[in-house]
């Protein structure tokens, strides 16, 4: 699964980066972001222009009843997306780039889970491909919300989980946003694992798992301690 990422650049530095034209949110570097919290997302307007704006990670179909359904739905499995109601129309026409600077996932150690920070060696950004919808309350509220797209694990994400957030190249995000693009074999086409060749991660502390914290304490690198030898402690080298 995915479920907590990052974005620390400034909005500049990625509106810039994904070729945004238009945006409308607040934004504040992040870094711990977690499921029920308001997140930029990037989409497509009829005329091709980017535009930024907030979602709320966890997707409430437009069908749902009850908007508790979303905090089950943060993450939609690329194998079997285009066969569930509540995920099948958003992909064909409701789709998003979620952009990011990392991910956390927690590694088993003997020690317990230790949280790790991944990242891509080639580029400081990357957008995770998402899908969106709108759900309207019986009293007239009105929410946007997304899900993040999941798949198997590349060897590199093999060794800390079962699975990876996908991480759309940089060729494949404006045929992700074409609204013309709705024929769902190629959709599915592009919901693969990133290369493993270009990741990288490195321990962060324990404090993470609160999502009170964020702050950039939480990408700091950590020293995990040697329980063994007793002492001050040493870097925990992984890859």
């Amino acid at each position: 699964m995915c479920g907590r990422f990052t974005l620390t650049v400034s909005e500049e530095e990625w509106v810039n980066f994904f070729y945004v034209q238009s945006v409308n949110l607040r934004f504040e570097p992040r870094y711990n972001i977690a499921p029920g919290q308001q997140i930029a997302a990037i989409i497509a307007d009829d005329e091709g222009r980017r535009r930024a704006g907030p979602l709320r990670w966890g997707l409430v179909p437009s069908w749902a009843v009850d908007e508790k359904i979303g905090y089950k739905m943060i993450n939609a499995r690329a194998e079997t997306i285009h066969e569930k109601r509540s995920f099948r129309e958003p992909l064909v026409r409701k789709r998003c780039l979620i952009p990011a600077d990392g991910f956390y996932e927690w590694k088993k150690t003997p020690d317990g889970k230790q949280p790790l920070r991944i990242m891509l060696k080639s580029r400081p950004l990357f957008a995770m491909a998402g899908i969106y919808d709108t759900w309207t309350s019986p009293d007239g509220k009105v929410l946007h919300t997304c899900s993040i797209i999941t798949t198997a694990p590349n060897e590199f994400m093999a060794e800390i989980h079962d699975r990876m957030p996908v991480i759309l190249p940089r060729e494949a995000e404006s045929a992700w946003l074409d609204r013309d693009l709705q024929s769902i074999p190629e959709l599915l086409s592009l919901l693969k694992s990133y290369p493993a060749e270009d990741m990288q991660a490195y321990p962060v502390h324990p404090q993470v798992g609160n999502v009170a914290n964020d702050t950039p304490a939480c990408i700091e690198e950590y020293k995990v301690p040697d329980n063994d030898a007793g002492g001050d402690g040493e870097q925990l080298t992984l890859f």
